[in-house]
């Protein structure tokens, strides 16, 4: 399965950051994560393939995440931007197949900018 993002660039501070990711097979939970150079990759928000979705504390009234299965897609939007929110994007898909807790496709990742 490959997953294929969309939607990085240059965003104003106090702007909405929108993100896309086509997954080509099957998959079942869903996730953004984002990774700051020399940092750990951290995860913005995940999806399950029922709907439900989670988000650390720290992105709590900012962050939403949707998927649509008919189109194997999952969006994230993130509003009132911040340049702290500038990293690589990458979206994370599970194989179906599997139990457990991580992910098994990742897709190449994403730069977004927010500027001040």
């Amino acid at each position: 399965v490959q997953l294929v993002e969309s939607g990085g660039g240059l965003v104003q501070a106090g702007g909405s950051l929108r993100l896309s990711c086509t997954a080509s097979g099957s998959v079942s939970a869903m996730a953004w994560y984002r990774q700051v150079s020399g940092k750990q990759r951290e995860l913005v928000a995940q999806i399950s393939s029922g709907g439900s979705t989670l988000w650390p504390e720290a992105m709590k009234g900012r962050v939403d995440i949707s998927r649509d299965d008919a189109r194997n897609t999952v969006d994230l939007t993130i509003s009132n931007a911040k340049p702290d929110d500038t990293a690589v994007y990458y979206c994370a898909a599970r194989d179906p197949k599997r139990i457990w807790a991580g992910f098994d496709y990742w897709g190449q990742g994403t730069q977004v900018t927010v500027s001040s």
